[in-house]
């Protein structure tokens, strides 16, 4: 019988989790790069084969509408603006790349995993700070923080299992020799 709790079992608990979350980071941003095609592809299915969510929900079709034209629009008269977005979906990747010191050793490379939660709680503040200034409908702006409310999920479980990982191994302080 294997112990859930030993070292081995929580490193292996540890690195599953994290090729999780690295995983949806990668994803999220290697998908903000084709912006303009995926805003297309949206709306198409929207007026097709999803159609009934757009009746369902009007207000999103409707938003969905918007942001295809908009990003047409930038695309074609100023196509740099899209280069923000280019950024966005390097700086997932290079965050991504940063928990590999954690899958490599979690109990000394910790604070990545800190840093990643600070990262979900910030986004908080940013979706109902720059949302509103940027026209973004509330509603939108609650989608934008679910991702860091999701995200910091998988996290604080990653790092309760470090902290455990963290006591099992941890070698006991030598005793004091009486003098």
């Amino acid at each position: 019988m294997s112990d859930t709790n030993g070292p081995r079992a929580l490193l292996k608990r540890i690195r599953v989790w994290l090729i999780v979350f690295v995983v949806c980071l990668v994803l999220s941003g290697v998908t903000a790069f084709p912006l303009v095609t995926e805003l297309r592809l949206l709306d198409s299915s929207l007026e097709g084969w999803a159609a009934p969510v757009a009746e369902f929900l009007p207000g999103l079709a409707e938003w969905i509408d918007r942001v295809r034209g908009g990003l047409e629009t930038a695309d074609a008269q100023s196509p740099y603006l899209l280069y923000g977005t280019d950024w966005l979906a390097f700086a997932h990747l290079v965050i991504a790349v940063a928990f590999y010191g954690v899958h490599r050793d979690p109990v000394r490379n910790i604070w990545v995993v800190e840093f990643g939660m600070i990262a979900c709680v910030g986004i908080i503040p940013l979706a109902l700070i720059c949302g509103p200034l940027r026209g973004i409908p509330f509603w939108w702006s609650v989608i934008d923080m679910s991702f860091g409310v999701v995200g910091i999920l998988p996290l604080l479980h990653v790092r309760r299992l470090i902290k455990r990982l963290e006591a099992v191994t941890a070698t006991p302080a030598p005793e004091a020799v009486p003098a």
